[in-house]
C-alpha cells in the first residue's frame, strides 16, 4: 500500500458525503462506492484510477475468506429451510414461545448463547427464528434489531469469542510494553475489564426489555408495529425484492424434524470452538447434512446441490455491500481520517475523563469507517499509553474501547455485522438502522455517562 499523507480537516469530506447520499438514496453500496472514490480523488488527483481500481481488487482478495464463508452460510441456511428443519424447530419452541413477546425474548436467549462470533450469531439466530417470529406478525425490523443487538455486544461480553481474543492480543501488547503486570496475561486484563464495557451490557439488556414493552416502540420502529397491525406485511414495500417467494413442492410432504436443525448447528458451533475457522465449521456442518439428509430421503441429491447456487444467490447482496465497505475503509486509512479525529480530541483528554472521551472518540471513528477492529487497531497504541501515562484506570479506558467498537459494528449502517442482520432478516439495510437508532443511542447515552462517573470514581 501507498505511504499516506493525512489531509487535515477535509479527511471528514467522505464520511459527510456517505452519510447524506446514503439518507438521499436509500442506497448502500453506491454511497460506499461514492465515498471511496471521493476519498481517492481527493489523496491520488488526477492519477486516482489505477489506484482505486487495485484497492478493489486489494479488498476482495484481502476479504475472500468472509466472502467464501457467507455462501456457504447460505447454502447452509437453504438446506436447513428445504428440509424443514427451521420448521420443526420452530414447532419445538413454540412448546413454550407461544406468542410474540415469547418468541422475541426465545431469540434474544438463542443470541446469547451463540457467542462465539458475531457472524455465526447473527446467521445462526436469523435462520432458527425467523419462521416463528414471523407466524407471530412481528416485524423483520424488530427481528433485525435482535440480531444485531445480541452480536457484536454479545461477543465481546464472553472471552471465548473471536472478539475477545483479537482485544486481548492488542491489550496483551501494551500492557506488557508499559511493563504493567498486575493483571497477568492480556486476556486476564480483558476479563477484567468486562463489567466496564457499558454500551455491550446495556444494549444486550435493553433487548428483552423492548420486547416485552417495558421499553416502548418508538420512532421508525413503531411505524413497522403499526404496519404490520395495520395490513399485515411483516415488512415495507421497499423490501419487497428481498422477500420474493420461492416454493418447494417436492420437500412439502418431508416431516419437519427438529434433529435436522439442531445436529448440523451443533457441528457448526463445536466446529468454531475447535478450529477457530467458520468456513472449516461450515464445510463440516454442510457435510453432516448430506450424510443426515440424502440417505434418509429428506431431499435429494439434486435438490441438495440446487441448494448451493441459491444460497449464494442469497447472499450476494450483503457480500456487495460489504465490498464497498471495506473500500472505504482503507480509504479512510488512506487520507488519515482516524488519526486526523485522534489528533483533535487528544488536548482534551485527561485522567477523570480519558475512559468517557475514550468511549465517544473509538465510537465515532468506528461508526464513520464501518470498522470495529481496525479502528482499534490504530487507536488502542495511543490511548493505552495514554491511560498509563495521566494515572487513568486502563482497564476502565480498555473496557470504553472495546464496547465503542461493538457500538460501531451495531450501529454503523454499513458495519459488516448491522449489513449482515438487515439481510438474513430480509430488509432494506437503511430501514433497519434507522428503526434500530433510537435504542442505539439511548444505550451509547447511557455508557457514556457511566463512564464519565467511573472516569471520575475509579
Amino acid at each position: 500500500m501507498t505511504e499516506t499523507i493525512g489531509l487535515g480537516v477535509w479527511s471528514l469530506l467522505p464520511p459527510i458525503v456517505i452519510l447524506v447520499f446514503a439518507l438521499t438514496t436509500k442506497r448502500t453500496f453506491e454511497a460506499l462506492f461514492l465515498g471511496s472514490l471521493v476519498s481517492y480523488l481527493m489523496y491520488y488527483k488526477l492519477d486516482f484510477f489505477w489506484p482505486f481500481v487495485e484497492i478493489i481488487q486489494y479488498v476482495i482478495a484481502d476479504e475472500i475468506w468472509i466472502f467464501v464463508a457467507f455462501a456457504l452460510f447460505g447454502f447452509f441456511v437453504v438446506l436447513l429451510e428445504k428440509s424443514r428443519a427451521t420448521i420443526g424447530f420452530a414447532n419445538l419452541l413454540q412448546r413454550w414461545a407461544n406468542n410474540q413477546k415469547k418468541a422475541l425474548v426465545a431469540t434474544w436467549g438463542l443470541g446469547i448463547i451463540v457467542f462465539m462470533d458475531d457472524f455465526l450469531n447473527i446467521l445462526t439466530v436469523s435462520a432458527a427464528m425467523k419462521k416463528l417470529l414471523d407466524k407471530y406478525k412481528t416485524p423483520r425490523e424488530m427481528l433485525a434489531y435482535v440480531l444485531d443487538s445480541t452480536g457484536a455486544p454479545v461477543c465481546v461480553l464472553i472471552p471465548l469469542s473471536t472478539w475477545a481474543i483479537f482485544y486481548a492480543g492488542l491489550a496483551d501488547i501494551e500492557f506488557s510494553s508499559a511493563g504493567i503486570t498486575e493483571y497477568g496475561s492480556g486476556m486476564a486484563a480483558y476479563i477484567s475489564s468486562i463489567p466496564f464495557m457499558f454500551y455491550s451490557w446495556i444494549a444486550v439488556i435493553m433487548v428483552p426489555l423492548v420486547s416485552i414493552g417495558v421499553i416502548p416502540k418508538i420512532g421508525a420502529m413503531k411505524k413497522a408495529f403499526n404496519r404490520v397491525e395495520e395490513n399485515g406485511r411483516l415488512w415495507s414495500e421497499e423490501s419487497d425484492k428481498l422477500n420474493l417467494i420461492e416454493t418447494d413442492d417436492d420437500v412439502h410432504s418431508v416431516e419437519p424434524k427438529v434433529r435436522n436443525f439442531i445436529v448440523p448447528l451443533a457441528v457448526v458451533i463445536v466446529g468454531m470452538l475447535v478450529t477457530e475457522d467458520m468456513v472449516a465449521s461450515l464445510l463440516i456442518g454442510i457435510a453432516v447434512m448430506f450424510i443426515m439428509y440424502i440417505p434418509t430421503k429428506v431431499m435429494t441429491f439434486e435438490d441438495f446441490c440446487e441448494a448451493l447456487p441459491r444460497g449464494i444467490s442469497n447472499m450476494l447482496p450483503v457480500i456487495i455491500i460489504l465490498v464497498g465497505c471495506y473500500m472505504i475503509r482503507e480509504s479512510m486509512y488512506l487520507i488519515e481520517m482516524p488519526q486526523y479525529v485522534v489528533n483533535l480530541v487528544l488536548p482534551y483528554c485527561n485522567a477523570d475523563l480519558l475512559p468517557a472521551i475514550t468511549f465517544l472518540l473509538v465510537a465515532v471513528l468506528s461508526f464513520v469507517t464501518g470498522s470495529s477492529w481496525g479502528v482499534p487497531a490504530i487507536t488502542v497504541p495511543i490511548l493505552m499509553p495514554l491511560a498509563f501515562a495521566s494515572g487513568a484506570n486502563p482497564i476502565i479506558v480498555l473496557g470504553s474501547l472495546v464496547t465503542a467498537a461493538s457500538f460501531g459494528s451495531h450501529a454503523c449502517f454499513y458495519a459488516d455485522a448491522t449489513v449482515l442482520a438487515s439481510q438474513a432478516s430480509q430488509i432494506n439495510n437503511l430501514e433497519h438502522c434507522l428503526t434500530q437508532i433510537p435504542y442505539v443511542l439511548m444505550a451509547a447515552t447511557g455508557a457514556f455517562v457511566l463512564f464519565l462517573i467511573t472516569g471520575i470514581c475509579f
